[in-house]
């Protein structure tokens, strides 16, 4: 037999072969990146996760499920909680997190992320409602932290590590806005009640000071009897002052001495 009668032969059986490599091949070869890995089972038993790389697969009898491993962010929907001190607020808050056991995240949880997001929005209403207004809006770290240990803690069996929790925004009612407003004014208040009154008290020692320094040197009282009548000569008035002689307060200044026996 020729080679060109045997030819039709050798297309006939060649066109299926292509064919059935042209649908086994995708299924038996898989190509993962870096930051992928894919879980194998075999007839339904986990085999375990392989990757990156190529990955062979044997069609029908094993199934391959891809896993990222790169860092996912959840938006956490807005939430209405009520704080400690019987404050309602709205609170929302972003969820960093990324898969570090595949297997786990395959078998031990339907599905992940929906699992996550529902857990952090739970621990988001528990935790801020025992928080105080005012650690609420203070301590933003100290809660963060907090719900993000809580977060990786629940997670942890699911093969899921939560790297950070950030609380976005707080919003306050209006009535609430316009109290803290009142009490904030009325804490400037008293900072500048409180300031006016030590720069009194100062001058007031000041003045003391003075007066008992006076009292020993009477030449002082005339130095500044003197430094007064400049300042007054200095400016541009029509002011006139007719100097006295401080020898006239002398009877005043001296401190009234105890009667001789």
């Amino acid at each position: 037999m020729s080679l060109l009668e045997a030819l039709p032969k050798l297309i006939s059986w060649a066109i299926p072969l292509i064919i059935l490599a042209i649908i086994i091949l995708p299924q038996a070869i898989r190509i993962l990146r870096e930051y992928e890995r894919g879980v194998i089972f075999r007839l339904g038993k986990l085999l375990g996760a392989k990757g990156p790389g190529l990955i062979f697969l044997i069609p029908i009898v094993d199934r391959m499920v891809r896993m990222d491993l790169r860092v996912v962010t959840i938006s956490v929907e807005r939430q209405e909680v009520m704080t400690r001190d019987n404050v309602p607020v709205t609170v929302d808050a972003v969820v960093y997190f990324r898969v570090v056991d595949p297997q786990a995240a395959v078998v031990k949880v339907e599905n992940f992320l929906k699992a996550t997001s529902l857990m952090s929005q739970t621990t988001l209403r528990s935790v801020l409602g025992q928080a105080p207004l005012d650690d609420l809006l203070s301590q933003r770290e100290t809660i963060n932290q907090k719900l993000q240990e809580i977060i990786d803690r629940q997670t942890e069996p699911w093969g899921v590590k939560v790297t950070a929790v950030e609380v976005k925004d707080v919003a306050l009612p209006d009535t609430m806005k316009r109290a803290m407003a009142k009490q904030a004014e009325a804490e400037r208040e008293r900072r500048a009640k409180i300031v006016n009154a030590e720069g009194e008290f100062q001058a007031a020692e000041k003045m003391v000071q003075a007066a008992a320094m006076m009292s020993k040197e009477p030449i002082a009282l005339q130095l500044r009897f003197l430094q007064t009548m400049r300042e007054i000569s200095s400016e541009h008035n029509t002011t006139t002052f007719l100097p006295v002689p401080i020898d006239l307060f002398a009877p005043f200044t001296k401190k009234t001495e105890p009667p001789r026996s």
